[in-house]
């Protein structure tokens, strides 16, 4: 009999979720079967809990229950205390486990896929959502010079540098408005999407040998990627390799062994909609 994972989410019909881990297990011949499962707004402890009587192994959780499988949890690990949400969750001796894999998937791709330095680099992180506070414990442990939070609403910025203070890097938060200054790495977590408006965003924030990295992921260049190209960026990427990287993190925590994301990216770069 497989072994049962799904993702849950609502709505979770795009998600890629079990093309990647069927593509996982495949690498070594495992039987697995995972499925997308679309709880309701109103039943995701009871879709949680149903799923793991019934047998599950383990499951990702996405938009908009990560705050929600946080709270379930049992045990929590260090990674998901600090982003305050969870996409992984499993079962131990009769006890719901939950982690976070957002920061450690975009680590991945920024260290070793793309070979981009994090480093004493000057950090720009659009946004201020739940992304990036899934981000910002992982990304600081690997010691930028400063991190910038810029959000339409500067309290917001503020209000998420200040859960990082005490990291040994200065964070700080301000409004889209006051950006000033140029950064080493750019990463864009505004739900723009693939279409939608950018806000205007001063073109000297890229200098030269800035890289610039959106979160969001598709087969045409994102409004932020487009930006950043036409600012001079030295390379620019999108968020494919993450969500490819976190969910290896997530089945390594599962199954006990890290698979080859590379081949995965290609199948999905190949086959993005």
């Amino acid at each position: 009999m497989s072994d049962l994972y799904c993702v849950f989410g609502n709505p979770v019909n795009h998600s890629r979720s079990p093309d990647i881990h069927h593509a996982f297990a495949a690498q070594r011949g495992e039987d697995v079967h995972y499925e997308k499962r679309e709880a309701p707004l109103s039943g995701f402890p009871e879709a949680v809990a149903s799923f793991f009587t019934s047998g599950g192994r383990g499951a990702n959780v996405t938009v908009p229950f990560k705050e929600e499988a946080y709270a379930l949890c049992n045990d929590l690990s260090e990674r998901a205390r600090q982003a305050g949400a969870v996409n992984t969750l499993w079962q131990r001796d009769g006890r719901l486990h939950g982690d976070n894999t957002d920061g450690a998937g975009l680590m991945a791709d920024l260290r070793h896929n793309l070979g981009w330095k994090i480093e004493n680099r000057r950090v720009l992180l659009l946004g201020a959502g739940g992304a990036m506070r899934g981000i910002l414990g992982p990304l600081l442990s690997y010691k930028p010079s400063q991190v910038l939070i810029a959000n339409r609403t500067a309290s917001k910025a503020q209000t998420l540098a200040e859960l990082f203070h005490g990291s040994g890097v200065p964070v700080y938060g301000t409004s889209l408005d006051g950006l000033r200054g140029s950064f080493d790495l750019i990463i864009n977590g505004i739900s723009a999407g693939l279409h939608g408006e950018m806000p205007d965003l001063p073109a000297d924030l890229v200098k030269p040998g800035s890289v610039a990295y959106d979160m969001v992921y598709g087969k045409e260049p994102t409004p932020f990627l487009r930006w950043a190209e036409a600012a001079g960026a030295l390379a620019t990427a999108d968020g494919l390799g993450m969500l490819v990287e976190q969910a290896a993190e997530a089945f390594f925590l599962w199954r006990g062994w890290r698979p080859d994301t590379v081949p995965v990216m290609k199948m999905l770069r190949r086959d993005a909609p």
